[in-house]
């Protein structure tokens, strides 16, 4: 088969659902600017979707020093990949500040949290390697352990004696092979908002040899006392071999960097090759990025109000009798259940007539008959806006109970252009 033809006629799992999906449940277009009010389908919605923690990316001061920083340097500085001739005092400087506030001896700035993550894993890892990975990881960790030559074990979320069990299995390969084992978790699983057991993890360091790498994309700048992250939220911080952090979220710009002792750091800065071979991280960015990093470590109230709305939203959803599971950060699931057609049609009545825009998670991202709405609150958020989804969710929690959700018709605002009747057959 042509290898086009293959992808008119193969469309993938989440590509199957494209012909009623796009433009609406996915590929949406939030517009306007970036807030806690956005424009959707032409109307103001409330908006839980935006990893936006912080609430920097409308920020005043950062949106001045972005401004700054492509006014002095343009997008193009510095010009080529950081080995040749992209590197810079600024990269450097960020660099130092990093290690500092995540108390590590050194750090390397990446160009994409998903790109660095896979080349981390490539790098450290060859074929008479062993990886243990928690089995909810982010795709980025997936990804870089399929592209892994030996041996990887998967163990069951946050399930302690499996990970023991696959650990020693790993010793036992790796007995054999020579080689060293890589564990993988994450501080916050973004998905289910629940930290990574590093604690737990970090004191089988004792009686284990491995290397413990922690994505903690959802963690930097929003867990810890000072906002440096789940390891430093569970005292741990020591025991972490490698910390990745993303700077997509809290920091509300684009990269990722990664930390340690000053040997593996240098090792990993030649022998990355999404680094290695692609340009630098633009210069208007690191500019921006020195600003934000500031802001993080000198206004705690920023986290204080982020953790007042995460508070205040949870416990008004349990109160209403909606299942969040047992989410540890502001990463906020609703659990719900129902068929795929019901979800469509629930996620329209939210955002239609309730005018609240989340994100939906169905199969086959997740099993099928569950339904996920996951909530993102921010410390732009207010307490009316908590009040109003809160009420919100009861309605539609009763519709769905009530099987109004189950009716034939199409959607009130039948959107025959974006949704297929072929779904409400």
């Amino acid at each position: 088969m042509n290898l086009l033809e293959k992808a008119l006629t193969k469309l993938g799992p989440l590509g199957a659902h494209a012909y009623y999906a796009h433009g609406y449940f996915a590929y949406p277009r939030l517009e306007g600017e970036l807030g806690s009010h956005m424009m959707f389908n032409g109307k103001e919605k409330l908006v839980w979707s935006l990893n936006n923690y912080l609430g920097l990316a409308n920020c005043p001061v950062v949106r001045k020093a972005d401004e700054e920083g492509v006014k002095q340097y343009g997008l193009a500085y510095p010009m080529g990949a950081r080995m040749m001739t992209g590197n810079s005092m600024l990269h450097e400087l960020l660099e130092k500040k990093l290690s500092a506030f995540v108390s590590k001896q050194d750090t390397f700035l990446l160009n994409y949290g998903y790109q660095g993550m896979l080349s981390i894993i490539d790098s450290l890892v060859d074929r008479h390697d062993v990886i243990v990975y928690d089995s909810e990881s982010h795709a980025c960790i997936i990804d870089g352990c399929r592209l892994h030559a030996g041996k990887r074990f998967v163990f069951k979320h946050n399930d302690m004696a499996d990970f023991e069990k696959q650990l020693d299995r790993a010793e036992r390969l790796t007995a054999v092979s020579n080689g060293g084992i890589l564990v993988i978790t994450e501080g916050v699983f973004g998905m289910r908002g629940d930290m990574g057991k590093l604690k737990e993890i970090a004191l089988l360091k004792k009686t284990h040899n491995f290397t413990l790498l922690v994505d903690d994309a959802h963690g930097i700048g929003v867990m810890g006392p000072t906002g440096a992250g789940t390891g430093e939220h569970q005292g741990v911080q020591d025991s972490i071999d490698l910390y990745f952090g993303t700077f997509a979220k809290s920091f509300a710009a684009i990269g990722a960097f990664v930390s340690g002792k000053k040997e593996i750091i240098q090792y990993l800065r030649y022998n990355m090759r999404s680094q290695i071979y692609a340009k630098s991280l633009p210069m208007p960015v690191v500019f921006g990025l020195h600003q934000r990093l500031q802001l993080i470590q000198s206004n705690p109230e920023l986290r204080t109000k982020l953790w007042a709305v995460t508070k205040a939203l949870q416990a008004g959803l349990r109160g209403a009798g909606l299942d969040i599971g047992n989410t540890e950060s502001p990463v906020t699931p609703v659990y719900l259940s129902g068929s795929i057609n019901q979800a469509t049609r629930l996620v329209e009545d939210l955002r239609e007539n309730h005018h609240i825009f989340c994100s939906m998670v169905v199969y086959p991202v997740i099993p099928q008959g569950i339904i996920i709405l996951r909530l993102i609150p921010t410390a732009i958020h207010t307490p009316d806006h908590v009040q109003q989804t809160i009420a919100a969710f009861k309605v539609i929690k009763k519709n769905l109970s009530d099987g109004t959700y189950d009716a034939h018709e199409k959607p009130s605002y039948a959107a025959d252009q974006i949704l297929s009747s072929n779904l409400w057959q």
